[in-house]
């Protein structure tokens, strides 16, 4: 039987990262492409750090973070009556962290990307920072930012050491399919078990091939409307 609960708790927690991503991912992916801070290699390790991180360690520092005797963790219980640990909340927060340089760098490497001189033109017309990104570098960088936000939804949806450590395995609340799938191998379930692994990887495969295919079709037709 596959837990539909579960699945559907992991495609929100998919949905409410990707939004907080494009939130939060893009200014940062925009002032790393752009600016000439000489020590900008200090916020792009910081980025890119989960990526090297053991998701248990990660998902014990961001479990201490969030926990009942950290400020956010009191601020968070006064404001709400509870407590952000083994919370959606929490795991939302946890997979947002986790899943950061998935979108980041994408966007980097295709902000990077678009022409200078183009940005320079719109600046000498008069156009703003904000103006000039919107106007110029957003359009013309839509297949790094559309990969970056799939990578992060894909990325979500197969989450399990962090999600395990900071939400715990509470079923309709913290239970993500990746957790549903281990506990029926704990439980020598295997046909339950092999049933929502091959309903994960179809539906991580579906969305992957989606987008590379919707961005080759953007860079094929690209030259053609120029």
């Amino acid at each position: 039987m596959i837990e539909w609960t579960a699945l559907f708790l992991t495609l929100k927690l998919a949905l409410v990262v990707c939004a907080i991503l494009v939130v939060i991912g893009m200014p940062i992916a925009a002032w790393l492409s752009f600016t000439n801070w000489r020590w900008k290699f200090l916020i792009e390790s910081i980025v890119a750090l989960p990526l090297v991180l053991p998701p248990t360690v990660l998902g014990f520092y961001v479990l201490v973070a969030l926990g009942s005797n950290s400020p956010v963790g009191r601020w968070y219980h006064h404001l709400t009556g509870h407590g952000l640990a083994f919370t959606f909340e929490g795991l939302a927060i946890a997979s947002v962290i986790y899943s950061l340089p998935f979108t980041v760098q994408p966007m980097v490497a295709a902000f990077s990307q678009v022409d200078r001189n183009l940005i320079n033109a719109s600046s000498i017309l008069g156009a703003s920072q904000l103006r000039t990104f919107f106007a110029i570098v957003l359009p013309l960088s839509v297949a790094g930012v559309v990969t970056g936000v799939v990578l992060s939804f894909a990325h979500t949806l197969g989450e399990f050491g962090v999600v395990l450590m900071v939400g715990g395995n509470i079923p309709g609340v913290t239970q993500t399919i990746s957790i549903a799938i281990y506990d029926k191998v704990q439980a020598l379930d295997y046909a339950s078990a092999n049933r929502m692994a091959l309903l994960l990887m179809t539906v991580s495969f579906v969305t992957l091939s989606i987008t590379y295919a919707v961005n080759r079709r953007v860079w094929a037709v690209w030259p053609m409307h120029r």
